[in-house]
């Protein structure tokens, strides 16, 4: 299909043309036809007897209809649909993610850089529900939304498998955006591209709910007070985190830093009675900084990062409660209990120690943790986020980057992560070492959103040059004193009753997701990570990185996270012999860049050999993971892994002879496949992709080795954007199996999709994303959340 030349050519995503229009009505004509436009500002309102509610009938609809496309911050002409708010708020055709853009991009992050209709007007977002008179008739024909869905019922998605290529499902495709003024020519010129896109249509039920609604003025009625019982617990949290001395007031920005993106929650008897009252629906709240202190209105301070200036004296910190719905790509909850209270006490405020003075917030040093923070302990610092070291990890995996693969084409498809232990960071001589390397840690986020030019990243890899060289010397020197250390020198989860000391990290492409424990076969590469490592991976990609940078900001980032994954590589390879460890290095960097041995003289060879590993095979990196994996025992495991649960030996078997599945026929599986084995429960199938090295900041496809990819299956649902459903009932495991190891070709893989799928174009769609969703929630009660659609395939 020809598109017309008025639709616009830049953008990320077609599925935006539930929005689009052309040019058939002008404004003037609407103005004459329903009056002036006015935005629609939030309020909530309990509806008249009769009429459609949002919460109870509306709210669930849109999460699992229409949410799963446009729930973070790559939805189509940034339309979110995870909260209410962001309906009002409407479209704007502006990208967020461009790589290659000179200036950084407006802030249009939602609850934060405008906090009304009328702002984001000013912002050049446009309505898709009807801003004029409020009639029935005005109410549909005034709306994008109503349009859209009226669109798809009129034009249901074509019958057959494969939907034609006049839908557009590649990663970055063009965007259309347009206005209600100007849909009619667009229905015309794309009949087929109603909403939901590309999926079937809702049922009737769901439609004439959505429809009463809209018609009905699309009335709100969330709860928006606080349970009695719960503000107490915010008045609990909020006093310890502003206290008045200089002491409380670093601790609490500290602390900030590292969860301004946590969905926090109540954790003890408290949260079950106040998820009782909600509809079963856990409430989450936000960490945010405020120019009011508790017991008054917040008035919140939003700054592009979380260390930026707030431009106010005092700075007070405060829970806000996010109405917004749960959608795995960016769900990081972290819960607030009796425990973490006492944890937090004994780790920076019990203590006793003096802060003197208070740090600006100058960029130079605000972006730099370990001359910010200097005067907290070490110990406090790095167990703060070791204990929860699968959320600290998360937040790069996660976070707002929704589109990552500029961050993300930096770490393997699958590794294992481990932490040094934290007598390791704390030994005598480590504060000074931190203070005397301060200026050697520099990150990017100190030049924000300058554009520099590329060669500025040299400054950074001489910086890294001279810290390895302190960091080798060190390393050393602490040997020497403390001898023969073993397998005590990795953190054992504290007495190995915490699954964060060892996780499992997935790419699938420009997303990635990370676990407790170890998934899987052993991986090519692992990590060991220690804190000022940890440390730097947080203020590069979760507090330092902006998601509207520019491209300076975004390479730089880059370019510097392959610093910090060479040297968690190396910290991995200094626990095996020399020889075992050059042997690893040349396999894991294949054809790569010259300078890269480099590095590995500075550091890698300059330590000396860890004489307390003691190996006696031929392999002695599998060696190392086993002895890693019998010394963390329960801390090590996973529920995500095939052998954990109830499956019998027999069951167990059949699984792992999928993930034996040869080369030849992976290379037509896509990079996450949902299997929902009714019988059993749900499985995914993850793909990882093998290359020479991930040493270059592009060409990932020329160093591509797919006769060395490999399949992981895991328990329950892993990724956040799924590329297949299948379905396959427990008797036909064998035959499924069989036919993964005999696909061949685009059409073998096509004939178990027609066999087994659940496709775009299946009828069934829904009902399957449903019972899927259901048995997610109830088999992963923390973890479950809406999954992203965006990346389904078409085959």
């Amino acid at each position: 299909m020809k598109l017309p030349s008025w639709i616009s050519r830049s953008g990320i995503t077609v599925t935006v043309l539930l929005l689009i229009g052309c040019a058939s009505i002008g404004g003037a004509q609407w103005d004459k036809l329903y009056g002036t436009a006015k935005p629609i500002e939030y309020k909530s309102t309990i509806p008249a007897p009769g009429l459609v509610s949002y919460v109870h009938d509306i709210r669930p609809i849109i999460e699992q209809r229409c949410t799963v496309c446009h729930g973070c911050y790559d939805s189509p002409c940034q339309l979110k649909l995870d909260s209410f708010q962001g309906l009002l708020r409407g479209a704007n055709s502006t990208k967020v993610y461009d790589g290659s853009r000179l200036l950084g991009a407006p802030l249009t992050r939602i609850f934060e850089d405008a906090h009304s209709t009328s702002e984001w007007r000013t912002k050049d977002f446009y309505p898709v529900l009807n801003e004029r008179i409020n009639t029935p008739e005005a109410n549909i024909k005034g709306s994008i939304f109503a349009q859209m869905l009226l669109l798809k019922q009129e034009n249901p998605s074509p019958s057959e498998n494969i939907l034609p290529e006049s839908f557009d499902f590649s990663l970055n495709p063009r965007q259309y955006c347009s206005r209600i003024e100007n849909f009619e020519d667009y229905r015309k010129t794309a009949p087929l591209w109603g909403m939901p896109y590309a999926l079937p249509g809702l049922n009737t039920r769901e439609h004439n709910l959505l429809m009463s609604w809209l018609k009905e003025g699309a009335q709100i009625d969330e709860n928006t007070e606080v349970d009695p019982t719960v503000s107490l617990e915010i008045d609990k949290w909020e006093k310890l985190l502003n206290g008045d001395s200089n002491k409380e007031q670093l601790i609490s920005r500290y602390i900030y830093e590292h969860l301004f993106l946590a969905q926090l929650f109540f954790a003890d008897d408290l949260s079950n009675k106040f998820a009782k009252a909600q509809a079963n629906s856990r409430q989450y709240f936000r960490l945010v900084r405020s120019r009011t202190p508790p017991g008054v209105p917040l008035d919140r301070i939003s700054t592009g990062r979380p260390f930026d200036d707030p431009k106010v004296a005092r700075v007070y910190y405060r829970l806000w409660r996010d109405p917004s719905s749960v959608v795995l790509k960016t769900h990081m909850p972290y819960a607030l209990n009796k425990a973490r209270m006492e944890e937090w006490l004994n780790l920076f405020f019990k203590p006793n120690y003096a802060v003197n003075n208070l740090p600006s917030y100058s960029l130079e040093t605000a972006s730099n943790p370990f001359i910010t923070f200097a005067e907290l302990p070490i110990d406090s610092r790095y167990r703060f986020m070791l204990n929860e070291a699968r959320f600290t990890i998360m937040n790069f995996i996660k976070g707002p980057v929704c589109r990552g693969q500029v961050a993300l084409n930096v770490i393997q498809d699958h590794f294992w992560v481990f932490f040094f232990a934290p007598k390791t960071q704390t030994a005598k001589g480590a504060e000074q070492f931190l203070a005397d390397n301060s200026k050697h840690l520099e990150l990017p986020a100190e030049v924000g959103n300058s554009f520099l030019p590329l060669t500025n990243w040299l400054r950074y890899s001489e910086k890294q040059k001279e810290y390895l060289v302190a960091k080798a010397k060190f390393v050393n020197e602490l040997t020497e004193k403390a001898g023969d250390q073993g397998l005590s020198l990795i953190w054992d989860g504290n007495l190995r009753t915490n699954n964060n000391a060892a996780l499992t990290i997935f790419r699938h492409n420009d997303s990635a997701s990370v676990y407790q424990g170890l998934i899987g076969e052993p991986p090519k590469t692992a990590w060991v990570i220690d804190y000022p490592l940890l440390e730097r991976i947080h203020y590069l990609l979760v507090a330092g990185f902006d998601v509207y940078g520019n491209v300076t900001h975004q390479l730089l980032s880059r370019v510097y996270m392959d610093f910090l994954r060479i040297e968690g590589e190396m910290n991995f390879l200094s626990l095996l012999p020399k020889a075992a460890a050059q042997k690893e290095l040349a396999y894991w960097y294949r054809d790569a860049e010259s300078n890269l041995q480099t590095y590995i003289d500075l550091y890698l060879n300059q330590i000396e050999i860890v004489k307390d590993f003691h190996y006696t095979s031929d392999n002695p990196k599998l060696e190392l993971f086993d002895q890693i994996k019998k010394y963390l025992a329960k801390a090590s495991e996973s529920s995500h892994h095939i052998g954990s649960g109830s499956l019998t030996p027999e069951e167990l078997a059949i699984y792992r002879q999928l993930q034996r599945a040869p080369g030849s026929a992976i290379q037509y599986l896509p990079q996450t496949m949902i299997i929902r084995v009714p019988e059993v429960g749900l499985f995914t199938l993850v793909h990882n992709s093998s290359y020479s090295n991930l040493s270059s900041l592009f060409g990932d496809e020329k160093r591509r080795i797919p006769d060395e990819d490999y399949l992981t299956i895991t328990r329950g649902i892993v990724g956040s954007y799924p590329n297949s459903f299948m379905r396959v009932n427990k008797r036909d495991l064998p035959d499924f199996v069989a036919r993964v190891h005999g696909i061949r070709s685009e059409a073998d893989y096509q004939v178990l999709r027609d066999i087994y799928g659940i496709r775009r174009s299946n009828p069934d769609f829904w009902g399957f994303s449903d019972e899927m969703l259901s048995e997610y929630r109830k088999t992963e009660p923390d973890e479950a959340a809406l999954l992203d659609y965006n990346r389904l395939e078409n085959r």
